[in-house]
Parts: C-alpha cells; sequence; structure tokens
C-alpha cells in the first residue's frame, strides 16, 4: 500500500505597496536675475511667480561689494571668494585668478563624485572659454562623463530676450531628462539690459522682469512636477549681482547700486535656518551645507 504523501503547504505573498522614496539631499538650482531691484520687484504685477516664491519662502537682503559689475559681483557668489581673492575688478576680467577657486559646481562636484551639475547663461563670460572667464569651470573630463553639461549662449549679439528663453528650455529639457542635475546655476540677463538702456523705473525694465518672471515659474513648475512625481527634494534660490540707479547704470557705491537679495523656496522639504546677514562671499558654503544635508 503506498503512503500518500502531504502536499506542502501553498505560501500566499501579499502584496505590498512599494514605499516612496526619501526626500534625502536636496537638489539645487541657484537662478541668477542680472541687475534686478528686489524693490521694484516686490510689489510689481510683472512678478507673480517671484513675488509667490518669496511668500511661501524666505527672502533676505545681501549687500554686494563695490564696484557692483556683473564680472566682481558673480565671481564672488560663485566661487565664494571676494573681489581682492579672485580678481576681477570690473568686465574685462584681466588679471582674474578664477582657475584657482572652483565655482559652486565644481566645489559640487568635488564633495561628492557622483553629483551631476550644469550651468546655462547668455552672458559668455560666465561660461564660454573663449574670452574672458570663464566664471563655471568647463571640466571637459565630467561633460565627457555626462556629470557635467555647460550651455552657453550670446546674449550680448543676438540679445537677452531670446538668449534668456533659450536658456529656460535647455534648462527645462534636463529637468526631464535622465541626467537631472543636483545643483545647477542658470542666469538671466534680460532685466539689467533693459536698466541700463531705458533705466530702472521704465516699463521696459517692468516689461523684461515679466519675461524673466515668466522664465522662472516655468521652471518652478518643472521642479515641482518633479517633487509630485518622484518625491523628490528640491531648493530654488534666486540671486541678483547689483541694481541699478533709477536712471540705469551701475557700477557704483550707492544703496541702489549695492543693495541685492537672496530669496529661498523649497519644494518637497523645509527651509533650513541661514544667518540674518549673508555677504555675496558666504553663500557658497551655504549652498554647499544645503546640497550634502540629508533630510
Amino acid at each position: 500500500m503506498t503512503t500518500p504523501t502531504t502536499k506542502p503547504a501553498t505560501t500566499v505573498h501579499t502584496p505590498t505597496r512599494p514605499t516612496p522614496p526619501a526626500a534625502g539631499r536636496p537638489r539645487i538650482i541657484l537662478l541668477g536675475i542680472d541687475g534686478l531691484r528686489w524693490d521694484l520687484a516686490a510689489d510689481s504685477p510683472a512678478a507673480p511667480a517671484l513675488r509667490a516664491m518669496a511668500a511661501e519662502g524666505e527672502l533676505q537682503p545681501m549687500v554686494m561689494e563695490a564696484p557692483t559689475m556683473s564680472g566682481p559681483g558673480w565671481s564672488s557668489i560663485l566661487t565664494g571668494t571676494t573681489h581682492a581673492e579672485h580678481g576681477v575688478t570690473d568686465n574685462s576680467f584681466v588679471g582674474h585668478r578664477l582657475f584657482s577657486h572652483p565655482d559652486l559646481l565644481s566645489r559640487a562636484f568635488y564633495q561628492d563624485l557622483s553629483t551631476r551639475t550644469f550651468a546655462a547663461a547668455g552672458w559668455p563670460p560666465l561660461v564660454s572659454p573663449e574670452g574672458l572667464g570663464p566664471v563655471i569651470h568647463q571640466r571637459l573630463e565630467q561633460q565627457k562623463a555626462g556629470l557635467h553639461t555647460v550651455i552657453s549662449r550670446d546674449g550680448e549679439t543676438h540679445g537677452f530676450v531670446s538668449i534668456d528663453a533659450e536658456i529656460t528650455d535647455f534648462t527645462l529639457a534636463a529637468l526631464t531628462s535622465h541626467r537631472v542635475p543636483d545643483v545647477a546655476f542658470v542666469y538671466f540677463c534680460d532685466v539689467d539690459d533693459a536698466g541700463h538702456v531705458y533705466g530702472a523705473r521704465s516699463e521696459q525694465y517692468q516689461a523684461a522682469l515679466a519675461r524673466v518672471d515668466r522664465h522662472i515659474s516655468r521652471i518652478r513648475q518643472a521642479v515641482q512636477a518633479r517633487v509630485d512625481e518622484h518625491a523628490e527634494n528640491w531648493l530654488l534660490v534666486v540671486v541678483a549681482d547689483h541694481g541699478h540707479l533709477d536712471e540705469g547704470g551701475h557700477g557704483g557705491s550707492t544703496p541702489e547700486e549695492r543693495n541685492s537679495f537672496i530669496l529661498r523656496w523649497q519644494a518637497g522639504g523645509s527651509l533650513t535656518p541661514w544667518p540674518g546677514s549673508v555677504s555675496p562671499h558666504e553663500l557658497l558654503e551655504l549652498l554647499l551645507d544645503e546640497s550634502s544635508r540629508e533630510r
């Protein structure tokens, strides 16, 4: 007689929902608006996106070092050094020591060699190796490895109205690619251009502000979409390199020229406390601290 075998019990696996990924370290976009006076944007109907970000985030003043020109100003903001240290005293960049002072994106990469970085600007000295700068190091090895992207356009030749729009499109493409940047710098110069030609209190200055505000709104919407879909953590920081006189122009040491600002807006996380007073050359270290902080 054959002894019946016992059929092994069947294990039932109950499907479980995947756990949403943790927010982790924030991705950071530093948005530079050349020549923007915040006092002319704070109550302006031309800047709804910036005003909303200020209301939802945190806004604090920043005072620029004279001479209040783009070359020295952006060099201090992007390299974390003073005018005396980086050697940029005007927009000619003659005698600069930028190669000895790595920029924000380079520092973020050296801090963590898996960091993907992205820069897009229409003012060539910031990003183009042909000519005066660049402030943003090329890092060709990382570009070839897909870890660093540099978009360089010439707004001085082709006009910043169209070039700023191009810069926005490239940024949106990066935010929807498979190589989403961890730390980015995106620059707009339309506002500064209008200030020089028409003055800071002109209708044209406000029109330029409206165009740049729409660019930033599109970037913010793309970031929010990533947060909603992937549960990521993003920090947008908006800064200006100098202001403008009412009649237009800058370079001096008046409050209208030196007064700048730092606007922080967080998506998918919460803002960390920052010092109440931040100098331009101190911003870089604060951003590096943010990029390495787990949430």
